[in-house]
């Protein structure tokens, strides 16, 4: 079973998920909240298998700042080491679902609490007995808490965690293209677990293919990459070994989160196998699999529900998945 603690750092936030889908956000009659934020998902998927987390953020001392606090403590993930201001609120998203369950977003973050997290408020104790340190790119902007996710990164380094990186681009909010892009290529070379998606693949890489970006990515330092596409599943390279797994075939009511459950899964089925950042580089394409379809099963659960965190299933869920 897994040891050791999945540690995030970045963004929570409210997701207002609309009533119905296939519909632009103008024809939407109401909207429903749901904690989220990737990294805070990436979180919850790993507490709700029976995995310990604990999340690094900032929080607007307001009313959805505490409704996120006490989601993520109902999960099961350490909430102690989150910070509450007065300074600016707590982030929201508003998202619009497509008929086949894609989403936009429009962002309520200018800035936002979590965007004013400090280097010094990086509480070194939550890294103790820390197996990974998760981020994703919508926190590596120029304010405090890009320069508060390079000390975390420091420190995990320091105790022999793995690094993993989801870079989960969002164009809208950031100045440029450019801006996303270079912090994006300033942060892989930190990543020994890099998950990146098929319609990220070209813009991070240069390539369209995933055979042909790994070279570069295997040179920047990454060790593994999780390379999601899906309908068409996982895949999942090392420079020694790989596996991929089709995704199951189910009736896909919203992918908010879909991306967080599949790292989150795949990273506590790295960590139930043993696999630390001293033989990650040694895992065999045997591992890979179990790992993949793991992740697979966990996310064709979740997008059958609307939502990110509450949509996300137990380990008892998973292992029963397509037994009759």
């Amino acid at each position: 079973m897994s040891k050791g603690t999945l540690v995030a750092i970045g963004e929570a936030l409210i997701d207002f998920i609309p009533s119905r889908k296939g519909c632009d956000f103008d024809d939407v009659e109401s909207f429903f909240p749901a904690v989220g934020g990737a990294p805070a998902n990436v979180c919850a998927a790993f507490s709700r298998l029976g995995g310990k987390s604990a999340f690094l953020t900032q929080l607007g001392d307001d009313p959805f700042g505490h409704k996120i606090i006490r989601e993520l403590n109902r999960t099961g993930i350490d909430t102690s080491y989150i910070a509450l201001t007065d300074e600016a609120n707590t982030a929201l998203a508003f998202v619009s679902l497509a008929a086949d369950g894609d989403r936009t977003f429009s962002f309520y973050r200018k800035p936002s609490a979590d965007m004013l997290f400090s280097p010094s408020q990086v509480d070194e104790r939550a890294f103790d007995d820390i197996f990974a340190l998760h981020f994703c790119s919508v926190s590596l902007g120029d304010f405090p808490m890009k320069s508060a996710h390079s000390r975390a990164i420091g420190i995990a380094q320091e105790k022999g965690a793995l690094i993993s990186f989801d870079p989960n681009l969002r164009f809208m909010l950031w100045n440029s293209e450019e801006a996303l892009k270079n912090a994006v290529l300033e942060f892989i070379p930190k990543a020994d677990v890099l998950k990146i998606s098929d319609d990220e693949l070209e813009f991070i890489t240069g390539f369209t293919d995933i055979e042909e970006a790994l070279p570069r990515l295997f040179g920047e330092g990454v060790k593994l990459v999780l390379f999601t596409c899906g309908k068409d599943g996982m895949f999942a390279f090392t420079k020694n070994a790989s596996a991929h797994k089709i995704s199951p075939a189910v009736n896909v009511v919203d992918t908010t989160g879909a991306g967080d459950a599949s790292i989150g899964s795949f990273l506590w089925k790295l960590n139930a196998s043993g696999i630390t950042k001293s033989n990650i580089e040694t895992v065999t394409s045997e591992v890979l699999d179990e790992a993949l379809d793991f992740a697979t099963k966990f996310c064709a659960l979740s997008i059958q529900q609307k939502g990110a965190i509450p949509s996300y299933p137990t380990l008892e869920q998973v292992m029963t998945m397509g037994q009759s």
